[in-house]
């Protein structure tokens, strides 16, 4: 028996994603004519009408290129260098950014322990005794991602709750929202609810992973928060000069829902995929699938050769744990493929 044909689009991330079809659209009208840079054009102007259409009135709308970027432009806004963020250890400020939060921001991070990648207000009272005097980083942040880095939700109730406890300790609460969106369609409520009406104060809105070329927006849901973020912005290079280009992908994938529907689709497309998977004996699926990432346990043997079929990225090694991504671009039968493979390579490579 020979190995199946491997899915045409990658389960390895997200970010491995083409670009929407609409977005592409939005990108060559955008390139007709001239513009004024740095945001003063039409683009930049509807997409943040858009925005407070989500959100509400009187926010504050700033792009940047990346998730990165947009950490560091927020973080450097909301703290003074001798503060701190209280975030969940494996959040992808503390992981995932090569430490670009400590070196640009200068501030220090107090990463905690996290069961299911989600930080429970009851750490935060204890962070907050015993800090009197310059001997001590002051926690300013309380910094979460929706959806967590293990793929795991908030609800609203928690949301409300983590806020109230961060702002009864005169703490400002972030969120990184670089799979916002699929937080959003899981949940069934508005973007609202989930985040201004629940006490967040400022949030990121992820595009790169939901269907744009490149570009996120950083959302202050409280104004007076975004005093320095236009410093920060330019500081951290995130000022686009031909800003309309990230505009314009934001404008259409803000137009019909588009950002919802993405969204959607690459969560039920993980939902088939863990429902396809947690059939091989061999395969364990290890975290309730919530949105568009799979984890599973698979034979350590099979793992290696399914990347060289397929490629995805392991999540920890010493427990054969992977991560398989979905995106809207991900068809029925690239699930069927690559569960076919995984059943074949599960099997043939079992202890």
């Amino acid at each position: 028996m020979t190995a199946p044909a491997p899915p045409l689009l990658s389960f390895a991330s997200d970010n491995t994603a083409p670009a929407h079809p609409k977005v592409l659209e939005a990108l060559g009208a955008a390139n007709s004519g001239t513009a004024l840079p740095y945001g003063a054009d039409p683009w930049t102007e509807r997409a943040q009408q858009r925005f407070a259409t989500l959100f509400g009135p009187e926010i504050e709308v700033l792009f940047t290129y990346g998730g990165t970027g947009a950490n560091i432009v927020a973080l450097q806004s909301l703290l003074a260098p001798h503060e701190a963020v209280i975030c969940p250890v494996n959040a992808h400020i503390n992981v995932d950014e090569c430490g670009a939060p400590e070196r640009f921001v200068g501030a220090k991070l107090i990463a905690v322990p996290a069961p299911e990648g989600k930080l429970s207000p009851d750490v935060i009272p204890a962070l907050m005794q015993g800090l009197h005097d310059e001997h001590n980083a002051r926690p300013r942040v309380v910094a979460i991602s929706q959806s967590t880095e293990v793929g795991t939700l908030y609800t609203v109730e928690e949301i409300t709750e983590l806020s109230r406890v961060a702002h009864e300790n005169g703490l400002i609460v972030y969120v990184d929202g670089a799979r916002i969106a699929n937080a959003v369609a899981a949940l069934g409520r508005p973007i609202r609810q989930l985040t201004r009406d629940a006490g967040i104060d400022v949030v990121t809105f992820g595009g790169t992973k939901n269907g744009l070329v490149y570009g996120e927006a950083l959302v202050f849901l409280r104004p007076e928060l975004a005093m320095r973020a236009r410093y920060a912005r330019k500081q951290a290079a995130q000022l686009a000069s031909k800003m309309r280009f990230i505009a314009a992908q934001f404008d259409a994938l803000l137009t019909d829902d588009l950002w919802l529907s993405n969204a959607a689709h690459s969560n039920q497309m993980a939902a088939a995929l863990a429902e396809r998977v947690s059939q091989i004996p061999q395969v364990e699926v290890a975290h309730r699938v919530e949105v568009n990432s799979v984890f599973a346990r698979l034979p350590a043997a099979a793992i290696s050769v399914l990347q060289e079929w397929s490629f995805f990225w392991p999540w920890d090694p010493k427990q054969n744990l992977v991560r398989w991504m979905t995106n809207f671009a991900t068809t029925e039968e690239d699930v069927d493929r690559f569960a076919d493979g995984v059943s074949y390579f599960a099997t043939s490579h079992a202890p």
